[in-house]
């Protein structure tokens, strides 16, 4: 027997979050502030980045009263606003070009093995969406992580991968035929002619020929 008062040992297990697929990383923390007739709002302001390296990543920027607050919005805005990046094979499919503001960013395919050459926020992103080689460019004198961010992702929107033409089954010989074998093969159909009338031929139709005496 147990006597009052003694320490009780409890085997209940600890609650563990569950952990996020996603990685977030922190782009920018500025304060910023708002004028109004009762004097000045003082809040803070963070862009916060999330992705799962595995093609999905996602910007998210929110303010709050303190840094945690800021930090905890933007997070929860960012997995809201997640795309899809098509990777073919190693890298991007092809060039791309984007514009958000006054930041203009140009992403380009590498071949394997070359690695991220982009730096700051474009290769926080990429980091983030597991593109392993890509290069890029910011072609404007804007330093604005935000807008340079923003100008990334709608590159990264753009992208599509090539679609996939699955050839099928010629039934007659057992051959598989693409599109445009198929309108290779096609023979074209035949277009009645349609007679023209003229008013001498209608005239004549409408008035039959008297015999003459």
């Amino acid at each position: 027997m147990q006597r009052p008062g003694e320490n009780r040992k409890f085997n209940r297990k600890r609650f563990k979050k569950p952990q996020s697929e996603y990685d977030n990383k922190l782009l920018d923390l500025t304060r910023v502030t708002r004028v109004t007739s009762g004097g000045k709002q003082l809040r803070f302001r963070a862009v916060i980045v999330v992705g799962n390296k595995k093609g999905k990543v996602g910007v998210g920027v929110s303010k709050g009263a303190d840094v945690q607050k800021a930090i905890e919005k933007a997070t929860r805005l960012a997995k809201k606003n997640i795309i899809e990046v098509p990777v073919s094979g190693h890298t991007i499919p092809y060039e791309v070009e984007a514009k958000s503001g006054p930041a203009k960013v140009i992403l380009r395919p590498q071949r394997e093995g070359r690695g991220l050459v982009a730096g700051g926020v474009v290769r926080v992103i990429c980091q983030l969406s597991g593109v392993p080689n890509i290069s890029s460019k910011v072609l404007s004198r804007s330093r604005n992580k935000l807008n340079i961010a923003r100008a990334t992702i709608k590159a990264l929107k753009e992208l599509e991968l090539p679609e996939v033409v699955k050839p099928t089954v010629d039934k007659k010989e057992g051959v598989e035929l693409l599109p445009d074998q198929k309108k290779k093969d096609e023979k074209p159909k035949k277009l009645g002619k349609k007679k023209e009338v003229t008013d001498k031929q209608e005239h004549a139709v409408k008035q039959p020929k008297t015999k003459k005496e």
